[in-house]
């Protein structure tokens, strides 16, 4: 019976440890990365994966394809390409699904 009442606590308690631990974790996370902006003018490789949804690639096909080199910053983290002879890449990508290219 005494346990029965004491369910809502224990349930209030165990909220309060897992907020506590994905604080930690996000904190952890967030001290370790490294963010790697882009700008105009990068060059990038964009996931070939991604790049082809039909899937028509095959299992030896490379991971990464390009370089590519940025052409407009369009918002944070999404992207205008343009191949290194000039020709515009049709949609607009995300910037994870682009790694940048360093020559």
């Amino acid at each position: 019976m005494t346990l029965l009442d004491l369910v809502e606590e224990l349930r209030d308690k165990a909220a309060i440890k897992v907020t506590a631990y994905q604080q930690r974790v996000c904190r952890y996370y967030n001290r370790r990365v490294h963010p790697r902006p882009l700008r105009e003018g990068d060059l990038v490789l964009r996931n070939s994966a991604i790049a082809d949804p039909t899937d028509t690639r095959g299992k030896l096909a490379p991971n990464w394809e390009g370089p590519y080199k940025v052409k407009r910053v369009l918002r944070p983290g999404t992207f205008k390409l343009e191949t290194l002879g000039g020709r515009e890449i049709p949609r607009a990508w995300n910037a994870e699904h682009l790694r940048k290219y360093y020559q």
